[in-house]
């Protein structure tokens, strides 16, 4: 018989022990991260000084009675400014007029108009283009005071606009009176146009040339191609120039205040323009700056929208 050779038995397995708890973080990188900080520093120190500073005293003095003229030293007062001012038809007036003059100026007129203009300038010979580009740039890159006092002689009474419709034999008005918050839209239209045609012109040149091909080849009307193919891929461009769009047209005062001033009886006024007439014209400090507050606050719930909207995946 054969003897059976045993087999090797396996080796005890050997267990590491755990390291040790880290005590805390080590001196050296500590130091990295100090030293990587210390670049930005000034930065972060201009901003808590000229902008965090600002906002924060603003907050304060919201709540308080201060004035500029007539008064020794202001009290604290709660949300009594804030109460008032949701019982003020004027404040309530300047809060619709806001929103008319955005949607108007802002979501349909701005956005569409610049859309428009680069969908067509994708297919216009280059002459074209940079005349139209030209044109169009140059309105905006005028300073807000030149643009209004442009925009104004325009609508005035005895402006170009009614000299155009007494040539054509059509009726004309005084736009400035009777629809001024037609007037002023139309202006900041005109003025801030550009900014969406170049956003939705650097968007257009994205898209590739064989998806519109192949939506062509497939019996795409133009409308169809816009609707079902362009739109969607530039979706997100879409909503960045809808909020930036948004939170510009809501403090737009220099075009309005040199246009019109808010009147005739208000029926421009804005908020930026009645918190500026609350705050100096009337010296109400404390009231004006909470009706600046509630600007923002108006500017942060747009804001908040198309941050949603945008996290949606196409």
């Amino acid at each position: 018989m054969t003897a059976t050779t045993p087999a090797p038995q396996a080796e005890p397995e050997v267990r590491k022990a755990p390291p040790p708890p880290d005590s805390g973080a080590r001196p050296g990188t500590a130091r990295r991260s100090l030293l990587r900080a210390l670049p930005v520093s000034p930065a972060v120190v201009l901003l808590l000084l000229f902008l965090a500073g600002p906002i924060v005293y603003c907050v304060v003095i919201a709540f308080t009675d201060l004035q500029l003229t007539g008064q020794a030293e202001e009290s604290f007062v709660g949300f009594d400014n804030f109460t008032r001012a949701f019982r003020d038809e004027a404040f309530l007036n300047a809060v619709w007029l806001t929103l008319v003059f955005t949607v108007l100026s802002s979501l349909i007129g701005q956005n569409t108009l610049g859309l428009a203009l680069a969908s067509l300038m994708q297919r216009a010979s280059k002459p074209v283009r940079t005349l139209t580009g030209g044109i169009v740039v140059t309105a905006w890159v005028l300073p807000e005071v030149v643009a209004g006092f442009l925009l104004y002689a325009f609508f005035r009474r005895e402006g170009t606009l009614n000299a155009v419709l007494d040539w054509l034999h059509l009726p004309s008005q005084n736009w400035l009176f009777t629809l001024p918050i037609l007037a002023v839209s139309f202006a900041n239209v005109w003025r801030g146009t550009a900014f969406s045609m170049l956003v939705y012109s650097a968007a257009l040149n994205e898209i590739p040339k064989e998806v519109t091909e192949a939506a062509e080849v497939d019996g795409a009307s133009g409308w169809r191609r816009m609707w079902y193919v362009t739109l969607p891929m530039i979706r997100r461009s879409i909503g960045t120039n809808l909020m930036l769009n948004t939170l510009q047209t809501l403090s737009v005062f220099g075009l309005i205040w040199v246009m019109t001033r808010g009147g005739p009886s208000g029926k421009s006024q804005t908020l930026p323009l009645f918190m500026y007439e609350q705050a100096f014209q009337n010296s109400l400090i404390g009231y004006g700056t909470a009706v600046a507050l509630l600007l923002l606050l108006i500017g942060s719930l747009f804001s908040v929208v198309y941050l949603r909207l945008l996290r949606t995946e196409v």
